[in-house]
């Protein structure tokens, strides 16, 4: 039985998914065909490491980090108790799906669990399930806590939502076990590196709106300082020789005279790319959009079409 192939676990606002081709496209050819080491300092549903691991055999090892405590204690269960995992998530599926046509039972459902989560009373594998079972039927896929570090999106609209894939929970145990799980700030990765490393940076993207702000992804808010920090860190990152590709929202698609990435990053390769904008609760204002890829890649390394 051939082993199934392992994609990201959770629904993300802003995962990779549909820009993947566009980031392989980037992808330093003279690097990836050797031994080599592949770092992603905010990993969300890791779109692009699960490519990683499943394309590219000369992959030495990965190294993932985030600040999201929650997220990466959910990769290390996977990683180290999937069976115990989809034990706990078949319950909470069975659970919830015996509750269709039950609107008002559904919602204490999943404010209980909400709530739950949010006590931080679990054991480790316990809240890896609440965090999966969270993602996978609230609204959209949203990730966001309120200045307390709790979890307070709302329950979405789906019927009988996949909260169990036991296939793919045990494909993802296994394609991370060559993977190093970090959990803090972006710029602890660097001690990770060697000589033959790739970065890829998808950090918290700078809101096109002020009632766009998706970026309270954790108690503390990643704000233009912090946009300005990474790129300083990216700057660093080319003086040591180190490949990294960056992507982020193209704010001057919106406004044209908005130039703040555009200056930021002026020493290195910028290209923008289609993207499809899902989470709007006026379904009007959802289509495409263009986001940014950036790397310190030369034009003449730069693989496009």
């Amino acid at each position: 039985m051939t082993n199934k192939i392992a994609k990201p676990f959770l629904k993300w606002a802003g995962g990779k998914t549909q820009l993947i081709n566009d980031i392989e496209r980037i992808l330093p050819q003279d690097l990836i065909k050797t031994k080599f080491t592949y770092i992603e300092p905010f990993i969300g549903s890791g779109a692009v490491l699960f490519r990683i691991l499943n394309d590219f055999p000369h992959l030495e090892k990965a190294v993932i980090n985030d600040v999201n405590e929650d997220l990466i204690n959910t990769y290390k269960s996977i990683a180290s108790n999937p069976g115990e995992l989809i034990s706990i998530l078949e319950i909470l599926q069975n659970e919830f799906h015996a509750l269709e046509g039950d609107e008002e039972s559904k919602k204490y459902y999943y404010y209980q669990k909400r709530a739950l989560y949010n006590s931080r009373t679990q054991e480790q594998t316990g809240q890896a399930a609440l965090f999966i079972f969270l993602n996978r039927t609230c609204f959209n896929g949203l990730y966001r806590v309120n200045r307390k570090n709790e979890y307070n999106v709302p329950m979405g609209g789906y019927r009988k939502p996949t909260i169990c894939d036991k296939e793919n929970i045990m494909a993802v145990s296994r394609a991370l076990q060559k993977v190093e799980m970090l959990c803090g700030d972006f710029e602890q990765t660097l001690d990770y590196a060697n000589k033959r490393s790739l970065f890829y940076f998808d950090p918290p993207y700078k809101p096109l709106s002020e009632t766009s702000s998706f970026n309270s992804y954790a108690k503390d808010e990643f704000n233009d300082n912090e946009q300005v920090r990474l790129r300083n860190f990216c700057s660093k990152l080319d003086t040591l020789n180190h490949t990294w590709i960056l992507s982020n929202s193209d704010v001057k698609g919106k406004n044209e005279s908005d130039n703040f990435f555009d200056d930021l990053y002026a020493d290195f390769n910028i290209q923008r790319v289609e993207a499809r904008r899902s989470i709007n609760s006026n379904s009007e204002k959802r289509g495409t959009l263009t986001e940014l890829l950036i790397t310190n890649q030369t034009n003449d390394q730069v693989f496009v079409k």
